[in-house]
C-alpha cells in the first residue's frame, strides 16, 4: 500500500464522519420531540380524568419535560453523578463535612423533622420493643 492510499483512505473516513456528525442535532430534536409529544399523551390521558384537569399542548408538554429535567436532573449519567445541581451541591457539601458534623446535622433534622430516619434500614430492630400495654394491676381495677 502506498503512502497516498492510505492517507486518500484516512481524508476519507475523516470526511464521512463528518457527514454523519451532521445529523446529530436532528437526532436531539427528534428524540426531544418525541418524548414530549409522549409526556402529552400520558397527560391528556391520564391528568385530566384522574384530577380533572385540562388537556396540555404539544409545547407545554415540551415545556413540562424540560422544567422536569432542570428541577429533578438529566439522570445518574454513569460515574459523573447525576441529579439536578442543587443536589450535587448537597452531596459535595456532606461530603467534605467530618463525621462529627454529620452527625450534628443527623440529629438537628431529627430533632426538626421527628421519625423520618427509618427510610435506610434504621428499624429499630436491634432495639428492645417499647411496651405499650398497661401493667397487669392496673388492668385488673374494674372500670367505673
Amino acid at each position: 500500500m502506498r503512502d497516498t492510499e492510505f492517507g486518500d483512505r484516512a481524508y476519507r473516513y475523516r470526511y464521512s464522519f463528518r457527514k454523519k456528525m451532521i445529523f446529530i442535532p436532528f437526532l436531539v430534536v427528534g428524540g426531544l420531540a418525541l418524548v414530549s409529544y409522549i409526556v402529552m399523551l400520558l397527560w391528556n390521558a391520564l391528568i385530566p380524568v384522574i384530577f380533572h384537569l385540562t388537556a396540555i399542548t404539544f409545547w407545554q408538554a415540551a415545556g413540562i419535560l424540560i422544567l422536569s429535567k432542570i428541577l429533578f436532573g438529566f439522570g445518574k449519567g454513569g460515574h459523573r453523578g447525576g441529579g439536578a445541581p442543587w443536589m450535587r451541591h448537597q452531596k459535595e457539601r456532606w461530603m467534605s463535612m467530618s463525621p462529627e458534623e454529620q452527625d450534628r446535622i443527623k440529629q438537628q433534622m431529627r430533632e426538626r423533622c421527628g421519625k423520618w430516619g427509618n427510610r435506610r434500614g434504621d428499624w429499630g430492630w436491634d432495639r428492645p420493643a417499647e411496651s405499650t400495654a398497661k401493667p397487669a394491676e392496673d388492668a385488673s381495677k374494674p372500670v367505673e
